[in-house]
């Protein structure tokens, strides 16, 4: 959902992590639109996540491993303090995550998981919140820079992604357990040929039916806010800039110290 984004982040100068919640036991069977097996399920997500984080260019990848689907019942504060951890390990300015307080989410694991992370950005700047952080050398570290996104998001900020979407596609065509495309165009284009029948969209390999499959249907959504705002694609967010969400010291002090500040003689 926000593949094009991150992607653009990257290319912009950002060093990016991939933190994946759950372990997906829950979820479709690798390549199948049908449910497998746990074991099936979990192996799938797992694969295909590393091969998302190398497609899009992320640095590394993390994976908590919760239950799909069960984690309104974890400890919250831990889900928070691992977070907590996360964001001062890895220095974090900026978060894509799904947007805490969207309408219309039923999948219990995308609220509880972005209420978390929304409360680790503010708690992971304090200096009492799991100070034994500190103590192993880490430093608080507020993030204020968050990107959320959702499946009726409020909008606040859209991102012409048009000269990152075959990244996005590449990203996509990656997500073949839990995506909702992975390999449908060369399944689309196996069955078609056993009717003796063809698409010409789907081109004459595997490869070009999945990534021409994805373009026209799964990223019609982007294409479609793309035209909205006179870009050929796009994504949309609930932005949130920094300082929106209270720090420590506004923003524009420090911009106006910059501009201003003079040496002591």
């Amino acid at each position: 959902m926000a593949a094009g984004t991150v992607a653009k982040l990257i290319e912009e100068g950002y060093t990016a992590y991939l933190v994946r919640a759950t372990n997906d036991d829950m979820g479709d069977a690798p390549g199948l639109g049908t449910p497998g097996t746990i074991g099936e399920n979990v192996f799938g997500n797992e694969r295909d996540n590393a091969e998302i984080a190398r497609v899009l260019g992320c640095k590394g990848h993390f994976d908590l491993n919760y239950n799909n689907h069960r984690m309104a019942d974890i400890s919250l504060n831990e889900l928070i303090g691992r977070l907590i951890f996360l964001i001062r390990l890895l220095k974090v300015d900026t978060v894509v995550c799904w947007d805490p307080w969207a309408h219309d989410e039923e999948n219990p694991d995308h609220y509880v998981l972005a209420r978390a992370v929304e409360a680790a950005c503010w708690m992971a700047g304090r200096a009492h919140d799991f100070p034994e952080h500190l103590a192993a050398g880490l430093k608080p570290k507020t993030v204020q820079d968050k990107y959320y996104y959702a499946r009726r998001p409020e909008i606040t900020r859209v991102v012409d992604i048009s000269r990152h979407i075959e990244k996005k596609i590449d990203a996509n065509r990656a997500n073949v357990a839990k995506g909702p495309a992975g390999h449908l165009g060369s399944r689309l284009r196996a069955e078609l040929a056993k009717r003796n029948q063809r698409l010409p969209l789907l081109g004459d390999d595997d490869l070009t039916a999945d990534r021409n499959y994805i373009r026209e249907f799964v990223m019609a959504t982007s294409r479609e806010l793309g035209r909205q705002y006179g870009v050929e694609y796009a994504e949309a967010f609930h932005y949130i800039p920094p300082g929106a969400a209270g720090a420590d010291r506004d923003p524009r002090v420090d911009a106006y110290i910059k501009e201003h500040a003079v040496p002591i003689r």
